[in-house]
């Protein structure tokens, strides 16, 4: 049976409550738990930064979209206002006011920097003991951190690759708290992104086969509430409201799973595999759709909603000429904008509505891409160390602008300001002017 009817075959015998759940797709207490609540959706933002603050994981919205004022007209060349050396990984910067914090391995250690946004000058440095082995499967991209530190409150969230997830003054860069690394880790490192809802930050800790998504207190690092369904995937959790309800929403190791934002119990999930357990796609919201994929399946959108008092994913749309492995896409007016693996990279353009596609390049764009954009403009940076330009336009692709922005691979999110874009390659931090 292909990966689409498994999709299908799955959301349908959720829909009629026959779904076989066992062993492998464990479900906390009954078969279904009954929440109040309507079945409209409505993506929910985090606090609008300032535009010129990126102070997580795909941006101030976590799904790509820049609210920074882009140019109307790009430049022949980006200008390169500084450039540093701060170790390997492939975690992206943040930005917050005129700080722009990195983590990165040198050695034996992770250290995360603070960093003048206009110079480039360190502010301050912590640096920690953070042993790791490389799973010679995933050797090619290093020991180095993948998961991109948030800001709030006057701190830093950072999480190792190891699995260490700390806490600093973004002042200072006094450490506050700290959760030790695990016993077991995921198969290739920890790559999900912590989340910031509120007063708490939320992290997959844990590892392969014994995960625990936790929320804790973003003061002191006490969890409020655990939910141990699944180890982590690669992927990061969003958040978003269903019925009234505000969700965690994660792909983790083999589930789609809705949680209350509030109190973590568990409202929803279904079955997601992907080959050696590589869920890399951070979701994304449209309208009532939940938009989701993974390596080798198709992009697809459901909407998870009450009927009869259970929760259910009800199939909406799945698009089984697309499928998106580690690029997760950004939606602008309606439209979802990504890279697919076909033909080593083709960037496409599908109706966020209907799942159909819409336009899609020739390929060989790249291995994977960070998309990101706004109601003009499409970026896309690429692990070939380019910044495409595109217009943001559903009806044909229309580059504008193709920039060299490193010359080596770029897997890092970059942050966007409104004066700039920062960039990190495989072992440094570089900041062009628009």
């Amino acid at each position: 049976m292909n990966r689409l009817a498994l999709v299908v075959l799955a959301v349908l015998n959720l829909e009629l409550g026959t779904w076989n759940w066992n062993s492998e797709f464990p479900v906390p207490g009954s078969k279904f738990e009954v929440v109040a609540g309507g079945a409209a959706v409505l993506q929910a933002k985090q606090p609008a930064a300032a535009g010129r603050d990126w102070p997580q994981w795909r941006g101030p919205n976590r799904n790509g979209s820049v609210l920074a004022a882009l140019p109307a007209q790009w430049p022949e060349a980006l200008k390169k206002r500084w450039e540093i050396p701060v170790g390997t990984g492939h975690a992206g910067p943040v930005v917050s006011g005129n700080r722009v914090v990195v983590i990165a391995r040198e050695g034996d250690q992770e250290i995360v920097r603070a960093l003048d946004v206009m110079s480039g000058k360190e502010i301050w440095r912590a640096a920690y003991a953070a042993p790791y082995t490389v799973n010679s499967a995933a050797g090619s991209h290093g020991a180095g951190p993948k998961s991109t530190p948030a800001l709030a409150g006057g701190r830093v969230f950072t999480f190792g690759i190891g699995g260490i997830l700390s806490a600093f003054d973004l002042a200072s860069g006094k450490l506050l708290w700290r959760v030790a690394a695990p016993a077991v880790l995921p198969q290739y490192g920890t790559a999900t992104s912590p989340l910031i809802d509120g007063t708490s930050v939320i992290a997959h800790v844990g590892g392969h086969d014994n995960g625990a998504l936790t929320s804790f207190d973003a003061a002191t690092g006490k969890p409020r509430w655990q939910w141990t369904g699944d180890g982590p995937g690669s992927g990061s959790p969003i958040i978003a409201t269903f019925g009234g309800v505000r969700q965690v929403i994660a792909q983790t190791q083999q589930l789609l799973v809705g949680l209350d934002a509030s109190t973590g119990t568990w409202l929803w999930q279904m079955p997601f595999t992907t080959d050696f357990d590589q869920n890399a796609f951070t979701p994304v919201v449209f309208q009532d759709l939940l938009i989701f994929s993974g390596i080798d399946w198709p992009l697809t959108a459901i909407r998870p909603k009450l009927a009869d008092g259970k929760w259910i994913p009800e199939m909406a749309w799945s698009n089984p000429q697309t499928s998106m492995f580690m690029s997760s896409p950004v939606v602008l007016d309606g439209t979802i904008y990504g890279l697919t693996p076909r033909s080593l990279g083709q960037f496409v353009a599908i109706d966020a509505a209907s799942g159909k596609t819409l336009w899609n390049t020739k390929g060989r764009e790249g291995e994977n891409a960070s998309m990101l954009g706004n109601r003009s403009w499409l970026l896309a940076s690429t692990t070939d160390g380019n910044l495409v330009v595109a217009r943001a336009n559903p009806q044909k692709y229309e580059e504008v602008r193709r920039y060299r922005i490193a010359q080596s691979a770029v897997w890092a999110h970059p942050a966007i300001t409104s004066t700039s874009i920062i960039v990190k390659d495989a072992d440094k931090l570089i900041c062009w002017s628009f």
